[in-house]
């Protein structure tokens, strides 16, 4: 353990411009591991202490909410003994999708035919039904007269999505749609049975735009691509007229870190960079910045010091995090995938881990080892040609539109379904096919459409699809299941996309995390999603590990202790196959600093989840 001296705290925390004169409704939102529940809670802790009656709300699936003040929570408003004028309620996604499920599939069954029930069932097995559920849970929130009444204010931890609420605002009859058969794969099946709520969820998104009454925080980290995700969020939310935002940069190097370790020094002047190029969306929110500090937020103690201006580090220990740590290289995994010659390479998770960078590291390893690779990214925001300077001939880049694949997509259904249906049902297809499910679908067909190279070479492919988004096609009847139907008896020999997707002799997916909880807990998430659509991750990749590097900032080899157990948990519990990448010094571009994050050469470790 590190021996820390003395802190230095502020007598109160530091000023923060999204608490001035804050309105009753407070979301925070933001790309998991960025911090967002920390702040939520300490915003809540701060707003409480201050004299106000304070309800906090996670509606978040990674919730740490009750871990971070050491009670259980769950879904029930709990008050905080140790905080007066504070409770807070945990609404549990996947509860509320089921519960969701329950109440929809209990309509119609013993009414309609097994086979319609059944599909009904396997279209609100999906991600959509977890958000909308979890959504219906907390509108009940917005628009409960006496329980707004009896709290100064409400903190949401993970505000809904521009997703959910486009999804939520589709102005078409929802109820009968699917049944009709007048849609195609989308987002309508989770949205039946939604009619009888339409008022109440007119009256939450109305209150979400009133400036007045929610103030939405952006949380984000001072990182070109985590930036790059924020002002596509603040840009997607006020198009749909949630206007009043503010920023918060967390986790932000203090100065005093650089002296003496090139690692601090690299990530301070990053993180420099990144702030002085922040995208004009979020160059105009009214901004708050908050130093990274050496503790993991958890307790009451812990919370009151987040937004604090400045504390001094740790004393540096004799203790070596990298020494502790004893884990594979990216190498390891880079050999195992070599060993079969040509395959498809698939790199998922959530935003700002870094699978575009992870994806270019594993083509050029593979190129340099003599293979031929094709790599491609669906990411808007990935720059493959700064990131691959130099590339080798036997390595092709493709870049996939998803705005040009969508309309493409939508073209080619109104001309095959579009074409048998009346002007009505003609009009409820269009609309279907504006639900923002629509596009993952679209870029997932033209992934599809490369997946055949993968006999001949390596395909990587970065921004994989969503396990949502492969729920969607298998279980809705799409490809898969009509060339099932069609060519099943026949004795012909074929194969769909999804039958290779779940292949583990042809594809290799590989889910992208960092040593963070919430980016563990999303990630295990999207395995468990993959694995109910048949699909089984072969390994994880652990990405900007601090543990794995030689830092000597104190405030940094602190974290790094504290990245152990994470790697520790994905190792017994998660990850047949695992890596872990640390953070370099400098920015991962060209092909020379690819092939260093690869890794060195081992044998590849293997362990058994328990």
């Amino acid at each position: 353990m590190l021996r820390r001296q003395p802190l230095l705290l502020m007598r109160e925390a530091a000023r923060m411009r999204f608490l001035d004169n804050p309105p009753r409704f407070l979301f925070f939102t933001g790309k998991g591991g960025v911090g967002k529940t920390s702040i939520a809670c300490a915003t809540a802790v701060q707003l409480a202490e201050g004299g106000k009656r304070v309800l906090l709300v996670s509606t978040d699936p990674a919730s740490n909410v009750g871990q971070v003040f050491g009670i259980v929570i769950g879904n029930r408003i709990t008050p905080l003994d140790d905080v007066p004028g504070l409770s807070a309620l945990e609404i549990d996604p996947q509860a509320a999708a089921q519960a969701y499920r329950d109440r929809i599939v209990g309509q119609v069954r013993g009414v309609l035919p097994h086979d319609v029930v059944k599909g009904i069932e396997e279209q609100l097995s999906g991600a959509c039904t977890t958000e909308i559920a979890a959504f219906d849970e907390f509108t009940a929130l917005l628009t409960d007269a006496s329980l707004v009444a009896d709290h100064d204010h409400i903190v949401f931890d993970t505000a809904p999505t521009g997703h959910t609420i486009r999804l939520l605002q589709l102005p078409g009859a929802w109820s009968g749609f699917l049944e009709a058969g007048k849609g195609g794969a989308s987002c309508l099946g989770p949205l039946a049975g939604l009619e009888k709520q339409r008022a109440q969820y007119k009256a939450a998104v109305d209150a979400l735009a009133d400036a007045h009454r929610t103030r939405l925080i952006l949380v984000a980290r001072a990182q070109q691509a985590t930036l790059r995700e924020a002002a596509r969020t603040q840009e997607e939310l006020a198009a749909i007229g949630l206007t009043q935002q503010y920023l918060v940069i967390n986790g932000i190097l203090p100065p005093g870190e650089t002296g003496h370790d090139p690692l601090a020094a690299a990530i301070f002047g990053r993180e420099r960079a990144a702030l002085a190029a922040i995208p004009g969306a979020l160059e105009v929110l009214p901004r708050d910045d908050v130093a990274l500090k050496p503790f993991n937020v958890i307790g009451l103690a812990a919370l009151r010091r987040l937004l604090v201006e400045s504390e001094t580090s740790p004393s540096l220990s004799a203790a070596d995090p990298q020494e502790a740590l004893d884990a594979p290289t990216l190498g390891t995994l880079i050999d195992g995938i070599a060993a079969d010659g040509h395959g498809l390479v698939m790199l998922m998770g959530k935003g700002g881990v870094g699978k575009t960078t992870l994806a270019a590291a594993l083509a050029v390893a593979l190129a340099h080892r003599g293979f031929p690779v094709h790599l491609t990214t669906s990411d808007p925001a990935a720059h493959l040609s700064e990131t691959l300077a130099g590339i080798p001939d036997n390595l092709a880049v493709s870049r996939i539109d998803p705005k040009a694949e969508t309309e493409r997509y939508r073209r080619h259904v109104l001309e095959t379904k579009g074409v048998r249906l009346d002007a009505q049902g003609r009009a409820l297809l269009e609309e279907d096919l504006r639900s923002p499910c629509t596009e993952e679908i679209a870029v997932f067909q033209a992934f599809s459409r490369i997946i055949s190279e993968a006999g001949k070479k390596f395909v990587v492919m970065d921004t994989a699809p969503t396990g949502h988004t492969l729920l969607l096609l298998d279980a809705t009847g799409a490809y898969h299941r009509e060339m099932t139907r069609q060519l099943g008896a026949t004795g012909l020999r074929f194969r769909t996309p999804m039958m290779q997707l779940q292949d583990p002799t042809r594809t290799k997916v590989l889910i992208v995390t960092l040593p963070e909880r919430t980016p563990v807990l999303e990630a295990a998430s999207l395995q468990d999603d993959l694995r109910r659509a048949g699909i089984e991750p072969w390994a994880w990749i652990i990405n900007n590990s601090l543990a794995a590097t030689s830092t000597v900032s104190p405030l940094l080899r602190q974290r790094a202790h504290n990245e152990l157990p994470h790697i520790e948990d994905i190792a017994a519990h998660h990850a047949r196959r695992y890596a872990v990448v640390p953070l370099l010094h400098d920015e991962p571009a060209g092909t020379d600093i690819l092939l260093q994050l690869a890794g060195e050469r081992s044998p590849i470790t293997e362990t058994t989840p328990t």
